[in-house]
């Protein structure tokens, strides 16, 4: 889309990169090293928000003209926060507790633009058959979701043969609510 200023993702996810290419939005990949811990008490949709302010908050004095658009995704699970995991063994706990039972991603997204954060988040529910060990030992293995929060990928081989179905958005699960972001963007700038 030509008619939004330049876009930068504050976000190294290749899946994040690849929504929006194919919204046909024009962006550059900027990134910065930011803390992404938060405070205890918050709710999985606010500790979603919380971590993508911080990361727009980190270009305050870099930014002019350009929108930054930061995000980060939580998976949760009875009450349970699942990051991104710390090992092998982690992955294959967290996926262990996924299965055969339902729970919610939550992506926050960020856009800062002329000193404006715009913050929001959009939650999906993702229903899990039961997995076997075989099948999440082989998916840990080969696919190492280390950079995944929850340990999984909606659009790798244990989400296709694992997912039985989503209430919400396909893409918040992948790391971006596309059509939020596209509404949100278009309010931000002021477009019809």
């Amino acid at each position: 889309m030509k008619n939004f200023p330049q876009i930068i993702l504050a976000s190294k996810s290749p899946r994040r990169q690849e929504l929006l290419k194919l919204m046909d939005v024009d962006f550059k990949v900027v990134l910065k090293d930011v803390d992404e811990s938060y405070p205890e008490g918050l709710t999985p949709a606010e500790i979603a928000v919380y971590i993508a302010l911080k990361k727009a908050e980190a270009f305050d004095e870099d930014i002019t003209d350009e929108i930054v658009l930061t995000a980060d995704t939580i998976v949760a699970i009875d009450g349970l926060i699942l990051g991104k995991p710390e090992s092998r063994e982690h992955a294959i706990e967290m996926l262990q507790r996924l299965s055969g039972k339902v729970h919610e991603v939550y992506t926050g997204v960020c856009l800062f633009y002329k000193g404006q954060y715009n913050k929001f988040y959009d939650r999906s529910e993702v229903f899990f058959r039961k997995l076997t060990d075989e099948e999440i030992t082989s998916y840990v293995d080969e696919y190492q979701p280390f950079d995944k929060a929850g340990s999984y990928g909606i659009q790798q081989r244990v989400g296709l043969i694992g997912i039985e179905r989503i209430n919400g958005s396909y893409t918040n699960v992948v790391g971006l609510p596309t059509e939020k972001v596209y509404q949100q963007l278009k309010k931000v700038v002021n477009l019809k």
